[in-house]
Parts: C-alpha cells; sequence; structure tokens
C-alpha cells in the first residue's frame, strides 16, 4: 500500500515545533496590534484629542483613512491609542487572574484538606455570579479609573483560572515523583514551584489566552456601557459607545474598532487552537 505524502498544511519552524499556517497569521495580527499598542505615539498621524475635520462623522479620505467621529476627531488615531488601553488593560488583569488563580490553585491541590474545601467552595461561589452583573456592580460602586478596572477584571475571572489550575495539580499530585518528594521532606513550596507547576504550565498557558480574550470582551462591554474607560481616555469599547450614532450613517467610527475588537479576540483563539501540541499538553 503506498504511503500519502506528508500534508503540507503545517511546516516544522523554530525550536522543532510544527506550526499551521493559521496559528502563523493569528500571531502576526496579535503582533501587530501589541507594536501599535506600544508604538502609538509615534504611529498615530494625528494627536488623540485633536478635532481635525469641521463635519462629524466624515467620509474616509487621504488625509483621514477611516474619517472622523462624532467630534470631527481623527478615527484611526483613537484606535491607534486605543490599542494601548484594551491590550494594556486587558494584560494587564489576566496576568493578576491567572497569577492568583494558579498559586491559588497549587496551594489548594498539594495542602489539601479544610484548605482546598474551604477556598474551592469559596471559588465556586464567585463563579456563580454573571461576570457582567457583578462587574457593572463593582464599577459602578467603586468607580472605572485604570486600577478599578484592572483590579475588577482581575477578580472576575481569578476563580476560573483556579478551577482550571486545581484541576491540573490535583491531578499531577498523585503522581509517583511527588510522592518520593514528600519522602525526601520537600516542602509545599517546593513541590508548587519545582514539581507542579512546570508540569502544568504548558495548558496553563493556553488557558492565559483565553482568559484574555474574556477580559477583552468584558472590558469592551463595559466600556460599551459607558462604565469602562472614561473620557478623554478610550479604549475600543469606548470608541463604539461613543460613536454609537454613526451606525445609521455606516461610519467607520463604530465599525472600525468593532472590527478592530473582533480581529484581536479571533486571532488569539485561532492561536490557541493551532499552538504545536508540545505546547498545549503537557502529556504530548
Amino acid at each position: 500500500m503506498m504511503q500519502s505524502a506528508p500534508s503540507i498544511s503545517a511546516a516544522t519552524g523554530f525550536f522543532g515545533y510544527r506550526f499551521n499556517p493559521v496559528g502563523v497569521l493569528a500571531f502576526l495580527v496579535i503582533l501587530f496590534w501589541t507594536v501599535v499598542a506600544l508604538f502609538a505615539p509615534h504611529i498615530a498621524p494625528q494627536p488623540v484629542g485633536k478635532i481635525v475635520d469641521m463635519d462629524y462623522f466624515g467620509p474616509m479620505s487621504s488625509k483621514l483613512w477611516l474619517g472622523s467621529d462624532y467630534l470631527g476627531r481623527d478615527v484611526l488615531s483613537r484606535i491607534i491609542y486605543g490599542a494601548r488601553y484594551t491590550l494594556g488593560i486587558a494584560l494587564a488583569g489576566v496576568l493578576i487572574a491567572s497569577s492568583c488563580g494558579v498559586i491559588f490553585g497549587m496551594a489548594a491541590a498539594v495542602i489539601g484538606g479544610w484548605f482546598d474545601a474551604a477556598l474551592s467552595r469559596f471559588m465556586d461561589a464567585m463563579i456563580s455570579i454573571p461576570s457582567k452583573l457583578f462587574g457593572l456592580v463593582i464599577v459602578a460602586a467603586v468607580g472605572s479609573s485604570l486600577p478599578a478596572l484592572i483590579l475588577t477584571l482581575a477578580f472576575i475571572y481569578t476563580p476560573g483560572s483556579y478551577r482550571f489550575a486545581r484541576a491540573l495539580a490535583v491531578n499531577v499530585n498523585t503522581m509517583d515523583f511527588i510522592t518520593v518528594a514528600r519522602v525526601r521532606g520537600e516542602n509545599t513550596l517546593y513541590l508548587a514551584i519545582s514539581e507542579i507547576l512546570p508540569n502544568i504550565i504548558r495548558p496553563v498557558l493556553a488557558d492565559f489566552g483565553i482568559r484574555f480574550v474574556f477580559i477583552v470582551l468584558l472590558l469592551s462591554g463595559l466600556s460599551f456601557l459607558g462604565l469602562g474607560v472614561q473620557p478623554p481616555l478610550a479604549d475600543w469599547g469606548a470608541l463604539v459607545h461613543e460613536n454609537i450614532q454613526g451606525l445609521s450613517f455606516g461610519a467607520a467610527a463604530v465599525i472600525a474598532p468593532s472590527l478592530a475588537i473582533a480581529s484581536l479576540t479571533i486571532s488569539v483563539n485561532l492561536l490557541i487552537d493551532n499552538l504545536p501540541r508540545k505546547i498545549r499538553d503537557r502529556s504530548a
């Protein structure tokens, strides 16, 4: 029986991993928005708050590539600056949420007993609260400052990260090499950092990407409702909110930030789905 030719849908590349072209394209989109966020002041053609058009919702032109918004400001410049707040707040929130979730998850798995039971019941109670409703209540109570937004988003998504990390850590905690380490007299900190963390880090990184998407969407939703990033600052969700009246005109001021949110979230999802199995699966 003849053997079929090797598939060309994935290419061998860096560090011996096989990269799917879809994953590479998704990574390039994420890299693009990251560069835009980092170098926004040098890339934006106009100051973010400068009125450059005497007409509102002006059409796209050679001067204003995406037209103007409801005040006559350059939409492209505001999207470029908005990338800083969307990516920055979401990244800070997911870093805190994932770090706390992984730390508490490993501690619960290693310590066990009443600590595991009490912490897990608390996290279960937090998960049962709808995330958007909880975010609305907290932001309405404490305000929409950037630190408050970051901490609120991190608090909302820490329980999910905890449940995921704990499930992985409990699985690893039953293995023979953990038993050997306990017999050697290793302490809890050593078991968590040196034995469990290296064995769960790959799926945790994949979960990190998923939580990032959730936080971007929740942040955009809060901003769309007027409870996220406040003027004169604006993330992409806030740009949609402040220009929503232009939807009937088909203005780029409301369409472009919506496409920016979609391109980022879809790209992160595609990148996670097309990561090499060695990265996604600790058993690979």
